[in-house]
């Protein structure tokens, strides 16, 4: 296998990414922390999670998760890390500070009095309260009468948590040699965006990474983007993706000559369906992984520059004939999930669609999705199991945990 060779520093080889299944070389990834300590029965819905994890039991499966991908040799990075990191900068810290600060929420006086706290903190504690957020419990004695801190009861969030930054995969995604910050659509997520922006503007590692796609574009989340081949990408527009944010992004990787074909996948706006990749991910260069259900029903409108800075769009049409064709093979393998429609609208829940590949025919699943697993093992493609039954509760398998930042070019 070819690695890169060019260098963004002396240390570290270029970012790059320009399939789904190249070798994985890099990865970010967050280890879940305080964040999913918050949760709690009256929060975990307006949280986006449908249950209260066991956090330790987390952390132990996540870490198992990260053993795995470093037993086949690929770089972990975590993203509290490169956050502590980023934070030496005082602009990181200014940007991180303004961006968790509600002043419309706070009133201006304990806006300003907080900012003022935040900016005297040390990095870690600093990256713990972005993350993690902070209650009216927890704020420095405040100078003066305040309404709104008299108004909140002690356990209120001044600072909401972030526990959705356990998937990585959704506030960011590189297409070739750039990175697209995600314009998240829910406001549970929102400010995971500005984590994500000052890691890739801040951190020295990424010092010379240009964008793709910006977190205030029209909304746009990594789980609804696949690279199906070179050149090729396929977009969900459901829950959190919409049309204005598939063509804006169509029309920013035409335009740096990223891709010449996307195709723009309608799916069910639904929990169970919330990205792309809860239904179909990639597991070999001509193979997927799919859910039966829509197997047959699945479409893509075809997206392509039309040479003046426009776009053309066909379709639609079966999403399977018109990825085969962009990606310029005769037909793109399926491997469906379960043996009957109870078992795979089960595992389909439970992430078995969702797997991340760290090879061509090797990919990483969770252990509890057996007939999935079965299924792929008998079309020939490896599977390293995990264990995600803490980990699975805000509904996001091992491709939503992790972002690939470097990835070896297909042969």
């Amino acid at each position: 296998m070819t690695s890169h060779i060019s260098s963004a520093t002396d240390e570290h080889p270029t970012p790059r990414v320009d399939s789904e299944v190249g070798p994985l070389r890099t990865v970010l990834l967050h280890r879940p922390g305080l964040e999913l300590k918050r949760l709690t029965p009256r929060n975990n819905d307006q949280l986006l999670f449908d249950g209260i994890p066991w956090v330790g039991r987390a952390q132990e499966e996540h870490d198992a998760f990260a053993a795995v991908l470093r037993s086949r040799g690929v770089e972990v990075l975590l993203l509290a890390d490169l956050l502590m990191t980023a934070l030496d900068d005082q602009r990181a810290r200014s940007a991180g500070i303004y961006a968790s600060v509600d002043e419309r929420r706070l009133g201006i006086d304990l806006a300003d009095s907080l900012r003022s706290h935040l900016s005297t903190v040390g990095q870690e504690e600093l990256a713990n309260v972005l993350m993690a957020g902070m209650t009216f419990e927890e704020l420095p004695a405040a100078e003066g009468a305040s309404l709104v801190r008299h108004m909140h009861r002690p356990h209120d969030f001044v600072i909401d948590p972030l526990p959705n930054l356990l998937f990585t995969r959704d506030s960011s995604a590189w297409v070739a040699d750039r990175v697209a910050v995600s314009s998240l659509v829910m406001p549970a997520r929102r400010r995971e965006s500005s984590i994500t922006d000052l890691i890739y503007a801040y951190h020295p590692r990424f010092a010379k990474t240009s964008r793709a796609y910006g977190a205030h574009s029209a909304p746009l989340e990594g789980g609804d983007v696949l690279l199906l081949a070179p050149g090729v990408m396929a977009i969900g527009v459901g829950e959190r993706t919409t049309p204005a944010g598939a063509e804006s992004f169509a029309r920013s990787v035409f335009m740096d000559g990223l891709a010449h074909t996307v195709l723009a996948v309608p799916i069910a706006q639904e929990r169970a369906t919330m990205h792309l990749d809860t239904v179909c991910t990639m597991v070999d260069v001509d193979a997927v992984v799919m859910y039966p259900a829509i197997r047959d029903t699945l479409s893509a409108y075809s997206l392509r520059p039309d040479g003046s800075g426009g776009v053309l769009v066909d379709g639609p049409a079966p999403f399977l004939s018109a990825a085969a064709e962009a990606m310029g093979i005769e037909r793109l393998r399926v491997i469906d999930t379960g043996l009957d429609s109870v078992t795979a609208e089960r595992e389909q829940w439970d992430d078995g669609n969702n797997t991340l590949a760290v090879a061509p025919g090797v990919v990483i699943a969770y252990e509890r999705n057996v007939e999935t697993n079965a299924r792929l093992e008998e079309a020939g493609v490896e599977v390293l199991r995990i264990s995600g039954s803490e980990l699975g509760s805000g509904r996001g398998g091992p491709r939503c945990m992790s972002c690939p930042v470097l990835r070896d070019p297909l042969n």
